[in-house]
């Protein structure tokens, strides 16, 4: 999969205020980090959202939501956003604002 600049310019607004965040390439995609910890990604036609283990089950009843798999292995704790709920400004707010309620209990790095 390749990157995607326009959704990657839309996580860059959405989270520019926040202090601590990061970018960097990573998983063939673009990564936003908070105090060196993974926050979200950005790939062709997916948001990939950090939710936690046992946080994610509010996410994955939207639609076009469903458990992040890398190598055929499914990710708990992540989830993988389509266009449809990544395009829609509430939600995608809503996948980002759970990602960082995670993220901010972990460890700075």
């Amino acid at each position: 999969m390749a990157r995607d600049a326009g959704l990657e310019e839309v996580i860059r607004e959405e989270l520019s205020d926040r202090p601590g965040l990061s970018e960097k390439a990573m998983f063939g995609g673009w990564a936003f980090l908070l105090n060196g910890n993974l926050l979200c990604g950005a790939r062709e036609g997916s948001l990939l959202v950090r939710l936690g283990k046992g946080n994610d089950g509010w996410a994955l009843a939207l639609s076009d939501v469903e458990v992040m798999v890398m190598n055929g292995r499914a990710m708990h704790g992540w989830v993988r956003a389509g266009a449809d709920a990544y395009g829609d400004d509430i939600m995608r707010k809503r996948l980002l604002d759970g990602a960082i309620v995670f993220v901010e209990t972990l460890p700075l790095k």
